[in-house]
């Protein structure tokens, strides 16, 4: 029999392995960024909201904290478009190599919003994030556009993890993600009525190919993956947490080189440069472990 430690920590790399897949529905899915993430999470809103009256979390919150977690959601529906626009205009490769610039971008905003200081190591492996962005810029500048918002892709979603980490120290997960997700949705909704075609009947016209992995992105990867991510950082330290999700990039990019090797296959720069950055998110990672544990031993002597 498996322990429980055990399965849960089977349960995290699956939800890992999830997170890294949907970046192989971007490239499946035919339709561009905006409507993508526009049906994402409107899919997952609406499982969230069945999930929260079935479960009966309480979800009534005050104006306050209802901008906060609307600025939020705007976040991560920006950290999603330029994610999938990322793929759109250079591959899955590029775009996984860029989103493990997060810890970088982490490393600046965490000390503007914690107040702390900036660690030393930090400036240093941000130095060396740059180091291989710009070997991948170098080997593969006919993606220059993906390359570029792949970074920002990066930079919302490292905005929205800090910001989420206050919002966790008095508010339930699964209602911030449903605030989130109101707004994020209410948000690009404005956007396509304003600037883009609006919301004819074609817009909702598209291959049940399409249907089937919005489906499996907007219930597996999103609603799914969201809520289950909060059960299992109950039963398994932060520090495993965040060195598992390192690993997205990884499996996202085996894959793609799996599934779509004729697009996939890179310059030696390219594989170079993704070294050296995830090398750096990996050893940030077991350094602030360690910093952690100094602390914690500290209080206990």
């Amino acid at each position: 029999m498996l322990s429980n430690h055990f399965k849960n920590y089977l349960h995290l790399h699956f939800l890992v392995f999830i997170a890294g897949f949907t970046a192989i529905l971007g490239e499946l899915i035919s339709i561009s960024a905006i409507p993508l993430v526009w049906f994402r999470m409107a899919i997952a809103l609406v499982l969230m909201f069945i999930y929260i009256k079935i479960t009966k979390v309480k979800y009534k919150i005050d104006k306050k904290t209802l901008i906060k977690f609307s600025f939020a959601g705007i976040i991560i529906a920006l950290h999603w478009i330029t994610f999938f626009g990322s793929i759109d205009v250079s591959n899955i490769s590029i775009t996984l190599a860029m989103f493990s610039t997060g810890a970088f971008f982490a490393s600046i905003i965490e000390p503007i919003i914690y107040k702390r200081k900036v660690i030393w190591y930090e400036i240093f492996f941000g130095v060396l994030v740059i180091i291989g962005i710009f070997l991948i810029t170098q080997s593969e500048i006919k993606y220059f556009l993906g390359i570029v918002l792949g970074i920002l892709s990066a930079f919302f979603s490292s905005l929205f993890a800090v910001l989420n980490g206050k919002f966790l120290e008095n508010h339930n997960a699964t209602v911030i993600s449903f605030y989130e997700f109101v707004s994020g949705v209410f948000f690009i909704t404005l956007f396509i009525g304003v600037f883009g075609e609006g919301f004819s009947k074609d817009f909702f016209v598209l291959s049940n190919n399409d249907y089937l992995y919005l489906f499996i992105l907007g219930s597996i990867c999103t609603a799914y993956a969201f809520i289950a991510s909060v059960y299992v950082m109950k039963y398994i330290s932060p520090y495993s947490v965040v060195l598992a999700y390192n690993l997205e990039p990884v499996y996202g990019i085996i894959l793609a080189i799996i599934l779509f090797p004729e697009k996939e296959t890179m310059e030696t720069n390219f594989y170079y440069g993704a070294v050296i950055i995830l090398t750096s998110v990996f050893l940030n990672a077991i350094l602030k472990n360690k910093s952690r544990n100094k602390i914690k031993d500290n209080l206990v002597n």
